[in-house]
This record gives C-alpha cells, structure tokens and sequence, in this order.
C-alpha cells in the first residue's frame, strides 16, 4: 500500500487534492479506510480519467447516419425468417457443443436496481409471478433444462459453467443469495462470480466527487467492463481449463433470456463466427433502442441518440425498416475473441457518458442529494468490442419469445414489472395452446392472447418443448406446471 505522501503526489499531479480536503477531521480508522480505497485507485490514470470525463460530457454526440449500412443478409439467420431444416441443424449444433462441455454463459450482473426502486441486485427481484421465482431462480432453472436437452440427446453428462460479473455493490448480496437458495440444486464450483471494476464519478469540471468525508462516489465501469474484469479475475483462464469455447452472454434483467440457447450458439457456430448479437425487430423507427449495424463497413452498434430520425424511418423496397435491428445485450463470443481482446484492444474501447445526479458532501462536509445532475459516470459496454470482430453476425429473434426486460418501477409504462411478468405469462399460454390444450378463465371462457395465471417451470419446458401430453386437454387457470408431465 502506498504511503499517504505518495498518494498526494499522485493527486497533486491529477490536479485531486481536494480528495483529502476532510482527511484533518478523520479519525484514525477513516484515515486507515480511506487511504485504502485511494490506493486501489488507478491513480497514475487518474488526471487522464477526469479530464477525459469532462471533454466528453461536453463534446456533442456525433452524427454516424452518413456512414452506416445495414448488417448483409449473409451475415443474418432469423428465428423467424429462416428455413426451418436450418434452424433445426443450428439447435443441434448447439445441443452438441453443450454436450462436449465447450459452452459458458456468462452473466452480467452489475447494477443495482435503482430504478426499479431497490437497493438489492436485479437478480433478486420477484415480479409476482404466482410461483414468487427471482429472475436468478428462472435463469439457475433453464441452466438445469438444457443441460438436460443436451443430455438427453447425447447421452452425456454436460456441465454449462455460469460466470456472473458483480460489482462492489452486487458481489456480497449475489453470493449470500445464492448460497441461501443451496445454489438452486446447481453445482457451486461451476458458478464462478467475480468483480468489475469500480470508478470515480467526476463533476463537469473533471473534479471527482466526494460522497462522504473519507468516500469517493465510485461506479461500475459498465458492462464493458467485462472485458478488463475477465483480465483482472483470471475467467479466461478459468474457462480454458474447462474446455469452454464458447460464451454467450447476457444482461440479468431480460426476463425472457433463453440461457446458452443451443439454436443461437450453433447459428454463430455454424457460421464460424467469433462475435455474434441477437437482435429484435424494431417496434417501430424511434424506438429507443441501439441499432446492430455497419459503420463505414465494420459492425457497430449506434445508439438511437445518434441517429437521425430520416435514418430511423428508412424503408426498403418491401416496407421493412431498414435499419430494424435492435440491440437486447444478448451476445456470442468465442474465447479465442475474448482472449484476442483482452490482449490487444482493451485500451481501445470506448467510452460512453452518463449524466447522473450524484450525492455528496460540501465543501463544509454537509451531504447533499442533488434535485438535478451533477456528475459524470464513464461506462463502457460490452458491444464496444464489435468492430473488432473479424466475422461478426446477426441473429434475429421473436420480441414477444426473448426479450422483455425489468428496468422500471411499478407503474411505467413499459419495462416494468408488470410487463415482464405478464410477458412470461402470455408466453406460456401460447405454449399450453401450441401443445393443443385450451385454456378456459374462472368464467370457462377461452383463454386467447391475454395475460393468465400460466407458469410452466423452466425444470418442466425450456422452449414449449415436453408439454405434448396436454393436447386435447380442457386447462381453467389458474394453472401452474411445476413436475414433468
């Protein structure tokens, strides 16, 4: 650990003194914290982070609608569009490199839930389904279902090792929970959690901001920070001993998350992709979601902010929006990627601005919430790593089948909740249907496309698969399938 003259060097040089401003009022156990946390600071990077930090805030975002192209229809397979003897030779190809044990999936798990109104992780939330499963519960349940898929095919024994990235404010809460839930019947030395980094958030003049006397207001990079954190806690390492070739990787918060989906994985395997991006259509042209697409020929995803709304609302020949391709943070990489990245681009990755209301203290040691933003939060995301893949490819999912995420409050309008759950509700519906059952409400009137009291167990139904003995069957709701039929 450095001394604290060294540490005020470093801050001198960063132009940070201000830091310790407070440290005459520390007793002896906040000195020793405090000078801990400056410690594990990059603190030689720090003078760049700052001011880098504040130009970015303040440079205006820059147009890219001159230079983007939509993905090749070569580069695109559709859950939705493509041949069905494709789609069954993908899901097999998936299913076989589940069953030799070459597939991970990797969570990322960082944020809080702050917006859903909770100081717990997002991963911990319950919806109000009527089984009151968390999303971890329903992700740990499809875990089990397809490595089960995989081994019933080919009489093996797989294991898909769950990597989940944390951050200091998830870590301890992620693994108490696992822990009290026995780890939901997986086995703990195949869920591997680990920590991404943690950094200053600075003021619009590139000042970092103090949260408390001897507290720095810190944030997780981003979910890019997967990348250095992959460095930082040996995971590529861990994932070369167990044979893991391929990772998918995914955000917590989609309740819909098809986890190590084999016909996804054996789409990019097939193509002999090293980087892949699921995506959804487009609700409609501004729908605030990144667009998967061409910068100046190389794969990228543009935030809707950066595009024009004449670019969002180009058509093609048929109708179809031409740039419909939206981003649902649902990825594939092949470690042999991961690796080339972690080696050779880490530095390059861009950096992203989030203006947030940031508490802190005053210049007389007073805590403050702010009613406005006050503070830069650098993040990097996970598909920054985009333009560096040399076969990058598109695949194109059902909205209604795999993507729902939870990032609101009850009560919004959207992405809340409520919709999560009634989407997973309706879904199961629609599977109790296609497996020829009907399903009646209390009143005995057909149950169509609305929201029911239906839940089918992740352990019973991966993807409405296993479900055929309900056809011909009369079903009143409430109904919830939790054992094999």
């Amino acid at each position: 650990m450095l001394s604290l003259e060294e540490v005020k060097q470093h801050l001198e040089i960063a132009d940070q003194s201000h830091i310790l401003q407070f440290w005459s009022e520390l007793n002896d156990v906040e000195r020793e914290s405090f000078l801990r946390e400056l410690c594990q600071l990059d603190l030689a990077g720090l003078k760049e982070h700052c001011e880098g930090a504040a130009r970015a805030a303040a440079s205006p975002p820059t147009s890219l609608d001159e230079h983007m192209q939509p993905v090749p229809a070569e580069y695109i397979g559709s859950a939705r569009k493509s041949e069905y003897d494709s789609l069954v030779e993908w899901g097999n190809e998936g299913l076989l490199q589940i069953s030799k044990n070459r597939v991970g999936i990797l969570l990322l798990a960082g944020g809080q839930g702050t917006r859903l109104g909770v100081q717990y992780p997002k991963g911990m939330y319950n919806v109000g389904l009527p089984s009151g499963k968390t999303l971890y519960q329903i992700q740990a349940e499809r875990l089990h279902k397809i490595q089960e898929l995989a081994d019933e095919k080919h009489g093996t024994n797989s294991t898909i090792p769950w990597y989940i990235m944390t951050s200091d404010f998830t870590l301890s809460p992620t693994e108490k929970y696992f822990k009290e839930n026995n780890y939901f019947g997986l086995e703990p030395s195949n869920i591997i959690m680990f920590e991404q980094r943690m950094i200053p958030a600075v003021t619009f003049e590139g000042k970092v901001i103090l949260q408390g006397k001897w507290k720095i207001a810190m944030a997780p990079d981003g979910n890019g920070g997967l990348y250095q954190a992959l460095v930082d806690n040996n995971v590529l390492e861990d994932m070369k001993k167990r044979g893991v070739e391929y990772l998918h990787v995914y955000c917590v918060d989609n309740i819909l998350v098809k986890m190590a989906d084999p016909l996804f994985i054996g789409f990019c395997v097939s193509k002999g992709a090293d980087c892949g991006a699921k995506v959804v259509e487009k609700a409609y042209p501004t729908e605030p979601v990144g667009v998967v697409c061409r910068v100046q020929g190389v794969a990228q995803v543009v935030e809707y902010s950066e595009i024009l709304q004449t670019t969002a609302e180009l058509r093609g020949d048929t109708g179809e929006l031409v740039y419909s391709a939206g981003n649902i943070c649902n990825h594939f990489f092949t470690r042999a990627f991961l690796q080339d990245v972690a080696e050779n681009f880490i530095s390059h990755l861009k950096q992203h601005v989030a203006i947030k209301k940031v508490p802190f203290v005053d210049e007389c040691g007073n805590e403050v919430k702010p009613t406005k933003p006050n503070g830069i939060k650098m993040e990097k995301f996970v598909f920054d790593v985009f333009p560096f893949s040399r076969r990058f490819v598109v695949f194109e999912v059902v909205r209604e089948d795999e993507f729902s995420p939870l990032k609101n409050a009850g009560g919004a309008a959207r992405d809340s909740p409520s919709t999560a759950r009634n989407a997973l509700l309706l879904q199961h519906c629609r599977w109790v249907t296609a497996a020829g059952a009907t399903l009646l409400d209390e009143d005995g009137n057909a149950v169509s496309n609305s929201p029911a009291t239906c839940e089918i167990s992740p352990l019973v139904s991966y993807f409405g698969e296993g479900l055929e003995k309900l056809q011909g069957k009369t079903i009143k709701i409430p109904f919830i399938l939790d054992k094999r039929l």
